[in-house]
């Protein structure tokens, strides 16, 4: 029988698994390939990532700033005192502490997310900023996770890790540029004109997400065997996303949501298992 803080921290870690199921089919597919004993503190930390992200996205009744302000504090209180009456918190502290995941990732996540709320057309220097906090550094987190404390390993996977984030966010720019720039009045890329959106700049950062993808692949096949088949899935169903998108003129980029069907993704997974089990990926 549990006891009562291990029937606390497990409850708290299924309200951050749940969070996921109902936000991610395809980041629930690839966690659920993971080694077994990888998957709560990744939906711990997805959790956390997601409703970060919510305030941002969502409550535009609410006063964001103040949201996200105090989501902040909680945070940090959550991790110092090593518990929190919020599910999500207290799931996320529990992995920032156990696998040492560093303050400077999440400050700089948490920064990203507040340049949400005073969203202007970015330059160069603060795209890569917001790409960093928002995508890079969520990839980190998951490597802490995936090394186990392995501190030569992590070092070695950070490079990949940061160019599998930024291929992720910047696809998802690509698929969301639509309702971005209808709902949030954001576009994302340095430079680019939503009304004056062409093949020639649809291409110029196609070529830009293509070498982050290129330079993913070399770390992935080369982390630990419990994390592989996992983080091989996402990156391939991204992958597929991204070639979707690049075979579309710009004028249907800019008239809807690119998607991939759950039924094509569920053929991915099967795929990519079998492939995995008999040593093709």
């Amino acid at each position: 029988m549990k006891d009562a803080k291990q029937l606390f921290d497990d409850t708290a870690l299924e309200c951050s698994k749940l969070i996921t199921q109902r936000y991610s089919t395809s980041f629930t597919l690839g966690i659920r390939t993971l080694c077994k004993k990888l998957h709560m503190p990744i939906y711990g930390i997805y959790g956390f990532v997601r409703y970060a992200d919510e305030i941002v996205d969502t409550f535009h009744d609410k006063d964001k700033k103040s949201l996200l302000d105090n989501f902040r504090e909680d945070t940090y209180k959550a991790i110092n005192e090593g518990i929190s009456m919020n599910p999500v918190l207290h799931a996320f502290q529990l992995i920032v502490n156990k696998y040492h995941i560093e303050r400077e990732l999440i400050d700089a996540f948490l920064n990203s997310m507040a340049m949400d709320l005073d969203f202007a057309t970015y330059n160069d220097s603060k795209y890569k900023e917001y790409i960093y906090g928002s995508a890079e550094v969520v990839g980190l987190m998951c490597l802490r996770v995936f090394c186990e404390g392995n501190k030569k390993s992590y070092e070695h996977l950070k490079y990949a890790a940061c160019k599998l984030g930024s291929a992720f966010q910047k696809v998802n720019f690509l698929r969301d540029l639509k309702s971005d720039y209808e709902d949030r009045g954001r576009v994302y890329f340095p430079g680019v004109d939503f009304k004056s959106f062409d093949s020639k700049t649809k291409s110029e950062i196609e070529m830009d997400i293509k070498q982050d993808f290129d330079e993913a692949l070399i770390g992935i096949n080369q982390l630990p065997k419990g994390a592989k088949l996992g983080v091989k899935i996402a990156y391939l169903y991204y992958l597929k996303l991204f070639y979707k998108i690049k075979s579309l003129p710009p004028e249907i980029i800019t008239q809807r949501r690119i998607r991939i069907p759950n039924t094509r993704k569920f053929a991915l997974l099967i795929s990519t298992y079998f492939g995995f089990k008999v040593g093709w990926n």
